[in-house]
């Protein structure tokens, strides 16, 4: 039995090695359209809520998730990866500043580095798993974050356009 389960570990082995494996056949990150969506929280949140607007080398930004969740602290999330296929979000809330800077960015840890990017101070979180840009706000924190280098975050932060909808005009 024991030379029978030998033979057959011989042969699943050269299998495995001479197969080849190619993992390019993953399939494609599936990219989103976030225009109808950002409209509709911009009309719904208590803050305005940031997006982006002219990123250097757009057409390689490509945005890949996005929600809301008005019962979870109106918390607004946008992610993209960039040009480097670098994950890079966009995150803002009402919650307490940092339990959700905390909690979005992995455990990230606040440090003494901050820098003006488009006339808004930043704060640098570092993390273990994302580093972040924590910006505070009038009743939100906003935080951009992720697995990309410090430049692309701050790329990111200095492209965001944040502002509510306009209300409906009356008709009439």
């Amino acid at each position: 039995m024991l030379q029978s389960l030998a033979v057959i570990g011989i042969a699943a082995a050269v299998i495995y090695v001479f197969i080849p494996h190619d993992e390019s056949d993953a399939p494609p990150l599936k990219t989103v359209d976030y225009k109808v969506e950002l409209t509709t929280v911009r009309r719904a949140a208590p803050y305005p809520v940031a997006a982006p607007v002219g990123l250097p080398d757009q057409d390689k930004w490509r945005a890949t998730s996005v929600s809301y969740d008005g019962a979870k602290d109106n918390a607004w999330h946008l992610g993209f990866l960039d040009p480097e296929n670098q994950y890079v979000a966009i995150e803002q809330s009402t919650a307490p500043s940092d339990k959700f800077v905390t909690e979005v960015s992995r455990s990230a840890t606040k440090t003494d580095k901050s820098q003006k990017i488009a006339g808004a101070t930043w704060t640098f979180w570092d993390g273990p798993k994302y580093d972040a840009l924590v910006r505070q706000d009038q009743g939100s924190t906003t935080v951009v974050m992720g697995t990309a280098r410090y430049e692309q975050l701050v790329t990111m932060a200095g492209a965001l356009e944040s502002k509510k909808a306009a209300p409906p005009t009356p008709t009439g």
